[in-house]
């Protein structure tokens, strides 16, 4: 009885994280979809406690407690500027914890492993400790402790492709003599030092794309687990985060019009020191004055948001200009890049904390042909996603990457601290352009000031 009621919980437990999955495809439904998942988690994690053999609880309650208060401290406290870092972080606690995991099992029936329990724990650790030393690394560079250009050294691909055989000769000697405790701490060790040199060389714009990676990987260490353990809601749970992972990078890949390979190991961002030196261009700063009279004349204005817009925090100051341009008769959209941001649906989840109808919210591919007809493209800090030469300059490293295409509406305002160039270090040609014009300073204190004229 008591096992069929195991089987049960771990059923409705899969059966949550399925509909939750689901239901975070969709804006509207998305935070409701995070609770159904989090109650299937629940679930099955007071299912498994009842499963094993426990010795005793209290370890395992004070784990609880304090995991609780740590998550649930983090949760309520960051910052959306920082929410790339703490999805980086959980991805790589994941890892971590599918790690030891496999450390443990492999302690508790050494020197005793059959063949099955050597290659699930394998599989488990190489997975999991690339997972989480690569995580730490993505942390690093969205956080600014490590630089955000690719770093890369002489025969870094080579190295790398050593440390690729190394595992795999190791493993495979590991299941041959799996009392070799010597190969197995070489094989957890490289593993970590293989995850920190995978994701060293991956520059800033690639990073969402890292975090899908990142994700996925988390999603298969959690599988492998659960065969370690024979324990199918692990197995169930591992393969649908790791599956949508997947999915998830092969879309941003595709919003970037760039392959896996080339983000991995492309060095994308790196300074060509033997290419053209950047352009130092003065360009004229507008007032704020300035943009109301061509905010105030228009009759449709698209809203681009950006990283920058996260940075300054000015979700709602944003949200309010929009409602005052549509007291006035203005209609106004919203453009969503799907990398314009640190994560995949970076913008979306900013525009939801500041009450955007998701109506309003317009992907790339449909809101494109509306920028021929808009009066105004206001741009507020995003950058390498709305740089025509993705289109116009074939040597340009972002050529071929589709694109917010703001250059084709009447006005463009771009909302911006300096001429600094973004996460791909080129310069933007759209600053340039007759047409638009540019508003220096932190975005937050602008849209307030453009608040204020148009009151």
């Amino acid at each position: 009885m008591c096992e069929n009621i195991i089987n049960l919980s771990y059923l409705i437990s899969a059966v949550l994280f399925i509909i939750g999955l689901k239901m975070m495809s969709a804006p509207k439904s998305a935070r409701r979809g995070n609770l159904y998942s989090a109650l299937g988690m629940l679930i099955a994690v007071c299912a498994t406690l009842f499963e094993k053999n426990v010795i005793g609880y209290q370890f395992i309650i004070i784990g609880l407690v304090i995991g609780s208060a740590i998550g649930g401290f983090l949760s309520v406290t960051v910052k959306m500027t920082q929410m790339p870092q703490m999805v980086g972080l959980l991805n790589g606690y994941g890892g971590l914890a599918s790690t030891l995991v496999g450390i443990a099992e492999y302690a508790r029936l050494y020197p005793t492993l059959s063949l099955y329990d050597t290659v699930t724990i394998i599989l488990t650790i190489i997975i999991g400790a690339i997972t989480f030393s690569g995580s730490i690394v993505a942390y690093g560079k969205l956080e600014g402790i490590v630089s955000g250009r690719p770093i890369t050294y002489p025969f870094q691909k080579t190295i790398n492709l050593v440390q690729f055989f190394v595992i795999v000769g190791g493993s495979i000697l590991l299941c041959s003599h799996p009392e070799s405790y010597v190969w197995f701490s070489v094989i957890v060790l490289i593993s970590f030092i293989l995850g920190i040199l995978l994701v060293l060389p991956v520059g800033g714009a690639d990073m969402p794309v890292v975090i899908c990676l990142l994700n996925s990987y988390s999603g298969m260490a959690g599988c492998a687990v659960g065969f370690v353990l024979s324990n199918y809601c692990l197995i169930i749970t591992g393969s649908l985060v790791g599956a949508s992972g997947i999915i998830l990078t092969q879309i941003m890949c595709k919003a970037m019009n760039r392959s896996l390979t080339n983000v991995m190991f492309g060095a994308f961002g790196k300074v060509d020191s033997s290419g053209p030196e950047t352009r130092t261009v003065n360009v004229q700063g507008y007032a704020p004055e300035d943009a109301t009279i061509v905010l105030e004349s228009a009759s449709l204005v698209i809203i681009v948001p950006g990283y920058g817009l996260a940075v300054a925090q000015a979700q709602h100051n944003v949200r309010e200009l929009a409602d005052l341009l549509e007291k006035k008769g203005v209609a106004v959209k919203y453009a969503i890049h799907p990398v314009a941001g640190r994560m995949p649906g970076h913008m979306n989840i900013l525009l939801a904390e500041a009450n955007v109808p998701y109506e309003k919210l317009y992907e790339m591919e449909q809101i494109n042909s509306e920028f021929e007809r808009a009066d105004v493209a206001l741009v507020i800090g995003a950058n390498d996603v709305t740089n025509p030469a993705a289109k116009n300059n074939s040597k340009s490293p972002i050529y071929g990457m589709p694109i917010l295409e703001v250059e084709k509406a009447k006005t463009v305002i771009f909302l911006k601290r300096s001429m600094a160039p973004g996460f791909a270090g080129i310069e933007n040609e759209l600053f340039l352009l007759p047409k638009t014009m540019m508003l220096f300073g932190d975005a937050k204190d602008t849209v307030i000031k453009l608040v204020n004229l148009l009151k």
